[in-house]
Protein backbone atom coordinates (compact mmCIF):
# COMPACT_ATOMS: atom_id res chain seq x y z
CA UNK A 1 0.00 0.00 0.00
CA UNK A 2 1.03 3.51 -0.84
CA UNK A 3 1.96 6.48 1.94
CA UNK A 4 -1.76 8.56 2.50
CA UNK A 5 -0.60 12.21 1.52
CA UNK A 6 -2.83 14.60 3.05
CA UNK A 7 -4.00 18.35 2.09
CA UNK A 8 -6.84 20.61 2.76
CA UNK A 9 -9.04 22.17 -0.83
CA UNK A 10 -10.66 25.76 -0.31
CA UNK A 11 -13.84 25.82 -1.66
CA UNK A 12 -13.01 28.77 -3.99
CA UNK A 13 -13.18 28.26 -7.69
CA UNK A 14 -9.89 28.73 -9.74
CA UNK A 15 -8.90 31.73 -11.23
CA UNK A 16 -10.17 31.97 -15.03
CA UNK A 17 -6.24 32.66 -16.63
CA UNK A 18 -8.43 33.10 -20.30
CA UNK A 19 -10.23 36.11 -18.80
CA UNK A 20 -7.45 37.96 -17.74
CA UNK A 21 -5.36 37.26 -20.77
CA UNK A 22 -8.10 38.48 -22.72
CA UNK A 23 -8.55 42.25 -20.79
CA UNK A 24 -4.86 42.74 -20.91
CA UNK A 25 -4.80 43.40 -24.39
CA UNK A 26 -7.36 45.82 -23.60
CA UNK A 27 -5.73 47.61 -21.23
CA UNK A 28 -2.89 48.23 -23.00
CA UNK A 29 -4.28 50.21 -26.14
CA UNK A 30 -5.80 52.56 -23.63
CA UNK A 31 -2.56 52.94 -21.80
CA UNK A 32 -1.04 53.57 -25.34
CA UNK A 33 -3.61 55.60 -26.66
CA UNK A 34 -3.77 57.38 -23.21
CA UNK A 35 0.00 58.60 -24.04
CA UNK A 36 -0.93 59.63 -27.64
CA UNK A 37 -3.73 61.58 -26.63
CA UNK A 38 -1.49 63.39 -23.59
CA UNK A 39 1.47 64.15 -26.22
CA UNK A 40 -1.19 65.45 -28.94
CA UNK A 41 -2.55 67.89 -25.96
CA UNK A 42 0.98 69.37 -25.02
CA UNK A 43 1.93 69.37 -28.86
CA UNK A 44 -0.89 71.38 -29.92
CA UNK A 45 -1.72 73.56 -26.63
CA UNK A 46 -2.09 77.53 -27.23
CA UNK A 47 1.69 78.61 -26.21
CA UNK A 48 -0.54 82.43 -25.10
CA UNK A 49 -2.57 79.95 -22.90
CA UNK A 50 -1.10 76.53 -22.02
CA UNK A 51 -2.78 74.30 -20.07
CA UNK A 52 -3.42 74.84 -16.75
CA UNK A 53 -0.92 73.29 -14.68
CA UNK A 54 -3.58 71.68 -12.28
CA UNK A 55 -5.10 70.29 -14.89
CA UNK A 56 -1.26 69.18 -15.90
CA UNK A 57 -0.62 67.25 -12.95
CA UNK A 58 -3.99 65.96 -12.89
CA UNK A 59 -3.27 64.05 -16.32
CA UNK A 60 -0.01 62.77 -15.15
CA UNK A 61 -1.55 60.92 -12.11
CA UNK A 62 -4.05 59.67 -14.05
CA UNK A 63 -0.97 58.34 -16.80
CA UNK A 64 0.91 56.81 -13.18
CA UNK A 65 -1.95 55.15 -11.77
CA UNK A 66 -3.44 53.49 -15.54
CA UNK A 67 0.85 52.53 -15.80
CA UNK A 68 0.80 50.89 -11.78
CA UNK A 69 -2.66 49.05 -13.16
CA UNK A 70 -0.88 47.63 -16.29
CA UNK A 71 1.91 46.55 -14.71
CA UNK A 72 0.12 45.22 -11.58
CA UNK A 73 -2.01 43.08 -14.29
CA UNK A 74 0.82 41.71 -15.56
CA UNK A 75 2.60 40.58 -12.39
CA UNK A 76 -0.55 39.35 -11.17
CA UNK A 77 -1.01 37.31 -15.06
CA UNK A 78 2.69 36.03 -14.29
CA UNK A 79 1.93 35.15 -10.44
CA UNK A 80 -1.24 32.87 -11.90
CA UNK A 81 0.76 31.03 -14.58
CA UNK A 82 3.52 30.49 -11.57
CA UNK A 83 0.88 28.89 -9.36
CA UNK A 84 -0.94 26.86 -12.38
CA UNK A 85 2.40 25.24 -12.54
CA UNK A 86 3.25 24.66 -9.31
CA UNK A 87 -0.47 23.20 -9.39
CA UNK A 88 1.03 20.68 -12.04
CA UNK A 89 3.90 19.41 -10.46
CA UNK A 90 2.66 18.99 -6.88
CA UNK A 91 -0.40 16.60 -8.94
CA UNK A 92 2.41 14.74 -10.69
CA UNK A 93 3.96 14.12 -7.41
CA UNK A 94 1.16 12.27 -5.97
CA UNK A 95 0.42 9.56 -8.99
CA UNK A 96 0.05 6.58 -7.56
CA UNK A 97 0.17 7.18 -4.29
CA UNK A 98 -3.10 7.23 -1.97
CA UNK A 99 -3.89 10.97 -1.42
CA UNK A 100 -6.69 11.82 1.41
CA UNK A 101 -8.11 15.26 1.04
CA UNK A 102 -10.46 17.28 3.57
CA UNK A 103 -13.03 19.28 1.04
CA UNK A 104 -16.42 20.87 1.79
CA UNK A 105 -16.97 20.40 -2.23
CA UNK A 106 -16.95 16.28 -3.80
CA UNK A 107 -17.71 15.53 -7.22
CA UNK A 108 -20.69 13.21 -7.13
CA UNK A 109 -19.75 10.91 -11.10
CA UNK A 110 -22.48 8.79 -10.37
CA UNK A 111 -20.39 6.09 -8.51
CA UNK A 112 -20.32 5.82 -4.40
CA UNK A 113 -19.07 8.77 -3.14
CA UNK A 114 -16.51 7.46 -0.22
CA UNK A 115 -15.38 9.56 2.81
CA UNK A 116 -14.34 9.61 6.11
CA UNK A 117 -14.83 12.41 9.31
CA UNK A 118 -12.62 13.24 11.80
CA UNK A 119 -14.60 13.83 14.55
CA UNK A 120 -14.11 15.90 17.41
CA UNK A 121 -13.58 13.96 20.44
CA UNK A 122 -17.00 14.02 22.72
CA UNK A 123 -18.56 13.46 19.66
CA UNK A 124 -21.61 11.11 20.21
CA UNK A 125 -23.60 12.20 17.03
CA UNK A 126 -23.02 13.41 13.80
CA UNK A 127 -25.30 14.50 10.96
CA UNK A 128 -24.13 14.57 7.58
CA UNK A 129 -25.99 17.36 4.66
CA UNK A 130 -25.15 17.22 1.06
CA UNK A 131 -26.21 20.23 -0.91
CA UNK A 132 -26.16 21.30 -4.54
CA UNK A 133 -24.60 24.49 -6.25
CA UNK A 134 -27.75 25.78 -5.56
CA UNK A 135 -27.70 25.28 -1.65
CA UNK A 136 -30.67 23.39 -2.04
CA UNK A 137 -30.59 20.24 0.76
CA UNK A 138 -30.29 16.91 -1.57
CA UNK A 139 -29.63 14.58 0.74
CA UNK A 140 -29.53 14.24 4.95
CA UNK A 141 -28.39 11.33 6.98
CA UNK A 142 -27.09 10.24 10.73
CA UNK A 143 -23.81 8.89 10.55
CA UNK A 144 -23.83 5.77 12.09
CA UNK A 145 -20.73 6.32 15.40
CA UNK A 146 -17.99 4.06 15.70
CA UNK A 147 -17.85 3.73 11.24
CA UNK A 148 -13.92 4.58 9.97
CA UNK A 149 -15.72 5.56 5.83
CA UNK A 150 -19.35 6.63 5.37
CA UNK A 151 -21.14 5.94 1.36
CA UNK A 152 -23.01 8.32 -0.29
CA UNK A 153 -24.56 6.94 -3.44
CA UNK A 154 -26.16 9.72 -5.07
CA UNK A 155 -29.46 9.10 -3.53
CA UNK A 156 -31.94 12.13 -3.00
CA UNK A 157 -34.24 13.37 -0.21
CA UNK A 158 -37.13 13.64 -2.40
CA UNK A 159 -36.69 9.93 -3.27
CA UNK A 160 -34.87 10.21 -7.15
CA UNK A 161 -31.22 10.15 -7.60
CA UNK A 162 -28.87 13.12 -7.98
CA UNK A 163 -27.56 14.66 -10.97
CA UNK A 164 -24.03 13.05 -11.90
CA UNK A 165 -21.50 15.44 -13.12
CA UNK A 166 -22.01 17.57 -10.30
CA UNK A 167 -20.29 19.10 -7.08
CA UNK A 168 -21.65 18.69 -3.44
CA UNK A 169 -21.24 20.54 -0.72
CA UNK A 170 -20.86 17.76 2.12
CA UNK A 171 -20.96 19.14 5.64
CA UNK A 172 -21.38 17.15 8.92
CA UNK A 173 -22.98 18.65 12.15
CA UNK A 174 -20.94 17.11 15.11
CA UNK A 175 -23.42 17.31 18.45
CA UNK A 176 -22.31 16.00 22.09
CA UNK A 177 -23.59 13.89 24.11
CA UNK A 178 -26.13 16.11 25.90
CA UNK A 179 -27.18 17.38 22.63
CA UNK A 180 -25.29 20.31 22.08
CA UNK A 181 -24.33 21.25 18.61
CA UNK A 182 -20.37 21.53 18.59
CA UNK A 183 -19.94 22.53 15.01
CA UNK A 184 -19.40 21.72 11.41
CA UNK A 185 -16.50 19.31 9.53
CA UNK A 186 -16.29 18.58 6.11
CA UNK A 187 -15.47 15.07 5.46
CA UNK A 188 -12.22 13.25 4.32
CA UNK A 189 -12.02 11.61 0.67
CA UNK A 190 -9.44 8.68 0.01
CA UNK A 191 -8.62 7.94 -3.37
Amino acid sequence: MTPVTSATASPQPPIAAAAAAASEPAIGKEFNSFIKLLIAQMRNQDPLAPIDSTQFVQQLATFSSLEQQVNSNTQLGSIASMMGNLTGIMAGQVLGQTVSLQSSWLPYSGQPVQFSADLPEGTTRSVLSIRDQGGQTVWTETLLPGTPVHSWDGRSTAGGQAPAGELYEFSIDTYSLDGQYTGSIAPRVTG
